[in-house]
C-alpha cells in the first residue's frame, strides 16, 4: 500500500493565513461592499471563493470608491495606498508583513544613495509594488541581467521574498565584480526557504510528487521546479479534481507539498483524495 506524506513545511505562510483572517471578518461585518485591490492571493480558487461571497477583485482604488478596500499581500506602491485612503470608506492593509521589509529596506538604501537593485521577477506584484518605495530601482532576474547594468558606485540589493537563495548569490557575485560596494539585504522570506527545503527533502525520497497551488503563483511554480529536479513524477495541480489515477501507479512513496497561498483545507482534500485513489 502506498505511503502519502506531506512535506514538514507546506502550505499557507503566516502573511497568507493573516490576509485571510482580515478578508473574512471584513466580509462578515457587511457594513459596506469589500473588494481587494488586484487577487488578494495567488491563488485562483481562493479568489473565486471569495468572489463568490460577494468580494471582488478591482484594478484600482476608484472602482472602490466608498467601499472597503484590502491592500493585497504583495503589496502596494505609495501614491496608490495614499488614493485608497483618500477614496475608499476603509482601507485594510493585508500586505505581508515580510514584504514590508522589504519596502522599508529599499526606501532606507534609497535614502542613503544606493543604487537600489531588486533581486526577483519582472512584472511580478510584490516587485512591481517595491519598485516605488526606491526611485530609480531596478529589477534583476539573473546574473546576466546584473552585469548588463550600467555602472554605479554603491549598489543597495533587496530581494523578492519568494526568490530562491541561490540566485541572490549569483547577483550579488554578479555585482561585486562591477561595483564599488554592495550593500545586501537579504529579506527571502523564511517560510518561502522552509519549504523549498523541506520539498528538495522529501522529492528526495518520493515516487511522485505532487505540488498544490496556483500556477500563478511564484513560490508554488518554483516548488514544483525544485521537486521535479528530484522526482521526475512531479504534477502541479490547483485542487483535488486535477488528480489523475495513472500518477500513481506503482508509487511507494507519494509526497505533497504546497505554496504559500494554499490554504490547509486545500491540503487535506488533495490527500483524502490520492488515499481514495491508491486505497491508503
Amino acid at each position: 500500500m502506498a505511503e502519502i506524506r506531506v512535506a514538514r513545511e507546506a502550505g499557507a505562510c503566516y502573511g497568507v493565513e493573516r490576509a485571510l483572517a482580515m478578508v473574512e471578518s471584513a466580509a462578515e461585518e457587511r457594513s459596506c461592499a469589500v473588494h481587494t485591490l488586484g487577487p488578494l492571493i495567488h491563488n485562483p480558487r481562493v479568489v473565486a471563493d471569495l468572489e463568490a461571497r460577494g468580494v471582488t477583485v478591482v484594478g484600482s482604488p476608484e472602482e472602490a470608491a466608498g467601499d472597503a478596500l484590502l491592500l493585497r499581500t504583495h503589496g502596494t506602491a505609495p501614491d496608490e495606498e495614499r488614493r485608497a485612503r483618500e477614496l475608499c470608506a476603509r482601507v485594510l492593509d493585508a500586505t505581508c508583513p515580510f514584504v514590508k521589509k522589504v519596502h522599508l529596506a529599499a526606501e532606507r538604501l534609497s535614502a542613503e544613495g544606493y543604487q537600489v537593485v531588486v533581486v526577483g521577477e519582472a512584472g511580478h506584484p510584490e516587485v512591481e509594488a517595491t519598485l516605488p518605495h526606491a526611485p530609480g530601482a531596478v529589477v534583476v532576474g539573473s546574473p546576466e541581467e546584473a552585469l548588463a547594468l550600467p555602472h554605479a558606485r554603491r549598489v543597495g540589493v533587496v530581494v523578492q521574498t519568494t526568490a530562491r537563495r541561490a540566485l541572490l548569490a549569483e547577483v550579488v557575485g554578479a555585482l561585486l565584480g562591477t561595483a564599488e560596494e554592495v550593500r545586501v539585504v537579504n529579506t527571502i522570506c523564511e517560510a518561502t526557504a522552509g519549504h523549498q527545503a523541506a520539498a528538495d527533502e522529501l522529492a528526495r525520497e518520493a515516487d511522485v510528487m505532487v505540488v498544490i497551488g496556483g500556477r500563478i503563483s511564484a513560490n508554488t511554480t518554483r516548488l514544483a521546479e525544485i521537486s521535479a529536479a528530484r522526482c521526475p513524477r512531479t504534477h502541479h495541480v490547483e485542487g483535488a479534481d486535477e488528480l489523475r489515477a495513472e500518477w500513481f501507479e506503482g508509487a511507494g512513496l507519494i509526497g505533497i507539498t504546497a505554496g504559500a497561498s494554499t490554504p490547509s483545507s486545500q491540503i487535506e482534500a488533495v490527500r483524502e483524495r490520492i488515499a481514495q485513489i491508491v486505497g491508503a
